[in-house]
């Protein structure tokens, strides 16, 4: 997360649409993708793409979002689930992804939710709803503890505005959802369109934090 700076969130029901949008994120020079816990089966979906990236997406890391529970948590870490993903702090799935040495990046929104996420273990926070609380959030944040990880997701768009207004604020990454894999993408089935987003969007990230 830290090394790339983008997290792509995508959900579908649709198997071979998840497989031909994580190959295009993978061939845009992406090695994360967030699948989003949003439908019922969501867990079956997400095992059948598991299993695509071990065979055929060599340094794919897939982890999961939008996760409710522990019991949610254990399901898809059984599935192949590389890291997980909370909209809120849930101590119940900080424990069960430590004992297995998962990632687990659970939302926050004030300082207090943070500090008690990094004593759970968490690397990586998760600023949710990143729209709602802006840039700035992350610069206060980061005065008094210079060595918080955050990850804003929510009012994140691939262009140099906005993502330099994130970054220059110190945030470590951004999930990036809608705005990067588009409702138009996905109706016009262009996935090469989303493949070349995808590279430039890493590209531009990579000028910014190298400014």
């Amino acid at each position: 997360m830290e090394e790339q700076g983008m997290v792509p969130l995508f959900f579908n029901t649709d198997i071979e649409v998840c497989k031909k949008v994580l190959k295009a994120c993978y061939d845009g020079g992406s090695r994360l993708l967030e699948f989003t816990n949003r439908g019922l089966f969501a867990h079956e979906i997400f095992s059948d793409l598991s299993k695509y990236v071990l065979k055929e997406l060599p340094g794919m890391a897939l982890g999961v979002g939008s996760v409710p529970d522990g019991g949610t948590a254990s399901l898809f870490i059984q599935c192949g689930a590389a890291f997980i993903v909370t909209p809120s702090m849930r101590e119940d799935v900080a424990k069960v992804c430590n004992r297995r040495k998962i990632l687990f990046s659970p939302g926050c929104g004030s300082l207090t939710e943070i500090g008690y996420a990094e004593e759970l273990g968490c690397e990586i926070v998760k600023l949710f709803p990143g729209s709602v609380y802006g840039p700035n959030f992350i610069k206060s944040v980061r005065a008094p503890q210079p060595w918080t990880k955050i990850m804003p997701t929510g009012g994140v768009a691939p262009n140099e505005e906005n993502l330099t207004g994130w970054f220059g604020a110190g945030a470590t990454c951004v999930g990036m959802g809608s705005k990067l894999i588009t409702k138009e993408i996905l109706a016009d089935k262009n996935y090469s369109e989303l493949e070349h987003k995808v590279s430039s969007t890493l590209e531009l990230i990579k000028t910014i934090r190298n400014r």
